[in-house]
């Protein structure tokens, strides 16, 4: 795996383009970056986050929260509305017999609903746990008269672009008197709750803008929070943590009061949110983060101000946690990770269907990330991510796949030049070289000179013929220069005998002299080399005896061996003739030189200390085994 991972790695990196890809997977990413930073994204994360918060497992109904809904029931039975204040006086004389923590008028009360005001107003100034409303924000609504300004909440909704709700508004100076400091009705009703358990609201600790009761700080939203940019993030606002079930809530109406159906251990120490839940009053708010039970896509207002002071009383009581954010560099930096994941994929998995895959399978393993985080409270940037990966890991791999095709194509018009090449080179090359020296030194009579060029039209008519073979055939033979055609199917050490023989039986000058021909070739493992490696290997061993043939003056020995030693394989080619040695590296020299470096080995000739000439390949029996060498040569 590390071995395919490596040559991989290095085929795409020594491709001329190689950068240019990199440069366009590095576009992909900033271009879902600088989309992010203006907003581009805002509405499918929202979309998305919603989706997320609605998946989650259901959860337990709050029974510390008790709504009162005035239904269309009350309305017509009463046959009026609002309701007079003499009925909301009766229903909180009521409730309060059950001795509840708190009680909520969620329920406008600004101005005289008669009859029954005086009787309203006493219930006001005599009641501790009673919190009633107002809203500061436009357009404003004053608060009920005769209630103290600690009994009053604020009950104004912040609504997104898309027309969704997802944070609350705990505090806020009042825009009609920047002197005066206002908080929720929410927030007040959940102060009055935890209250009787000595637990008080103060100053955040981390965050001294932040609220919190005892150690339990309300992290709050700021104008970059989640998928937000620059949002206004005016007074101390929170993401809001709907409550996931159906059912939230204990839910009575106003009618089960007056005729005691009810348990009145619902109401004893509880919080008692009093609202409207009928739908002609069109008091609602909108919000896909929640099922709701009548109203799609909607819930109602005294609903919604219950969620917030279930999310404050349960982090409180019971460590639920409420909904935070990374910091935005954390964002972005998650954000590039999932881009370089894919630009990972498209680069080094070839197959475009298990580039999809991959991309498919990181996709799905993100959005359960991206959920679970949730359930734990954190909020992290799942559509940029999943587009810097889908871009880089789809759409690039088939630019690289591209690029693949037309290397390939190029390789194999490479491959087929080179090999014609050798087959010349080894072949009618060495003939002819050899003919050429007879002729100029005049040693060769003439019947020997026509023996030649008849040789020599041979050797070009059989290389020809070869070239005309189909390229399957054409990768699993070899056509070595004296005609002789090898089956690379065979065991490589079988070829290199095959090789051995066959060469030498070339007329070639200094052949003639030879009295000791040895060689010794150990098996080897050749499941790692393809047959064009088997090629090379081959045509290395017919050039380097050619060459013994052609320079190597006086020569009587020529040994050739192949051995295992120490994880490599030695093949290595002396004699012991005279041959003047030149630094001048040739076609044959290079090809030798770039086999080595394809097959991870090295490639020396040099001269022998007396006399003969040494050739030597050597490479790794198993490419693995040096794959640590191979990737510090390629950082070097």
């Amino acid at each position: 795996m590390l071995n395919s991972i490596y040559n991989q790695w290095k085929k795409i990196s020594n491709q001329d383009d190689f950068l240019a890809s990199i440069s366009l997977g590095i576009f992909m990413i900033s271009l879902v970056v600088i989309i992010r930073l203006i907003g581009g994204f805002q509405y499918w994360e929202w979309f998305t986050f919603d989706l997320l918060l609605r998946l989650r497992p259901s959860e337990p109904t709050d029974e510390r929260i008790i709504i009162i809904g005035i239904t269309e029931e009350d309305i017509r039975k009463a046959g009026t509305y609002p309701l007079s204040d003499q009925q909301i006086a009766k229903l909180i004389n009521t409730l309060q017999q059950y001795e509840p923590r708190a009680i909520g008028l969620d329920i406008v009360r600004d101005i005289p609903v008669a009859p029954g005001h005086q009787k309203l107003v006493k219930i006001f100034e005599n009641s501790d746990n009673l919190i009633g409303v107002e809203k500061i924000l436009s357009p404003r609504i004053a608060k009920p008269p005769k209630l103290s300004k600690d009994k009053i909440g604020f009950v104004d909704i912040l609504i997104d672009l898309d027309g969704k709700t997802r944070r609350s508004l705990l505090g806020s100076l009042k825009p009609e008197n920047p002197q005066d400091y206002g908080f929720s009705f929410p927030l007040k009703l959940a102060e009055v709750y935890l209250k009787k358990d000595g637990i008080l609201l103060k100053n955040g600790l981390n965050d001294p803008n932040a609220m919190r009761f005892n150690s339990v700080e309300i992290p709050r939203f700021f104008s970059h929070t989640g998928a937000y940019q620059k949002t206004d993030n005016f007074g101390v606002q929170s993401l809001l943590n709907f409550r996931n079930n159906v059912n939230p809530f204990r839910r009575l109406s106003l009618e089960d009061i007056e005729q005691d159906k009810f348990n009145p251990n619902w109401l004893k120490d509880k919080v008692i949110l009093i609202g409207v839940t009928a739908p002609s009053i069109k008091d609602f708010v909108n919000t896909s983060a929640v099922k709701s039970r009548e109203l799609p896509g909607q819930i109602y207002g005294v609903e919604f101000q219950a969620h917030v002071v279930s999310q404050i009383i349960s982090a409180v009581e019971n460590k639920r946690p409420f909904l935070n954010s990374w910091h935005e560099i954390f964002e972005y930096l998650w954000i590039i990770v999932w881009g370089l994941l894919g630009l990972m994929i498209s680069g080094f998995i070839v197959s475009p269907q298990n580039s999809f895959l991959t991309t498919f399978l990181s996709a799905i393993t993100l959005a359960i990330i991206s959920y679970l985080l949730l359930l734990i409270g954190w909020w992290i940037p799942l559509i940029p991510s999943l587009l810097a990966l889908g871009l880089n890991g789809i759409l690039l791999a088939s630019f690289f796949q591209y690029q693949r095709k037309v290397k390939a194509e190029i390789e194999t018009r490479q491959l087929t030049i080179e090999n014609a090449f050798t087959t010349i080179h080894n072949g009618p090359l060495q003939t002819l070289a050899n003919l050429l020296k007879n002729v100029k030194d005049q040693k060769i009579p003439k019947d020997h000179l026509l023996q030649e060029l008849d040789i020599l039209n041979q050797e070009i008519r059989n290389v020809g013929e070869n070239l005309k073979l189909d390229s399957l055939r054409q990768e699993e033979t070899l056509l070595l220069g004296n005609g002789s055609k090898l089956n690379l199917n065979h065991p490589l050490h079988q070829l290199f005998y095959q090789v051995y023989t066959e060469t030498l039986t070339r007329n070639l000058p200094n052949f003639i002299t030879v009295k000791i021909k040895a060689r010794s070739f150990d098996p080897i493992e050749d499941n790692h080399i393809n047959y064009q490696q088997k090629r090379e290997l081959c045509q290395f061993l017919e050039e380097s005896l050619c060459n013994i043939g052609k320079h190597a003056n006086g020569v009587t020995r020529i040994n050739a061996t192949g051995k295992n030693k120490e994880g490599f394989y030695y093949l290595v080619i002396k004699d012991n003739g005279f041959k003047q040695f030149s630094n001048y590296e040739g076609k044959g020299t290079q090809q030798c030189q770039r086999l080595a470096k394809n097959i991870g080995g090295t490639f020396k000739r040099e001269c022998l200390t007396s006399r003969g000439t040494l050739c030597q390949l050597k490479w790794p029996l198993n490419p693995s085994d040096s794959i640590g060498q191979k990737i510090r040569q390629l950082f070097k």
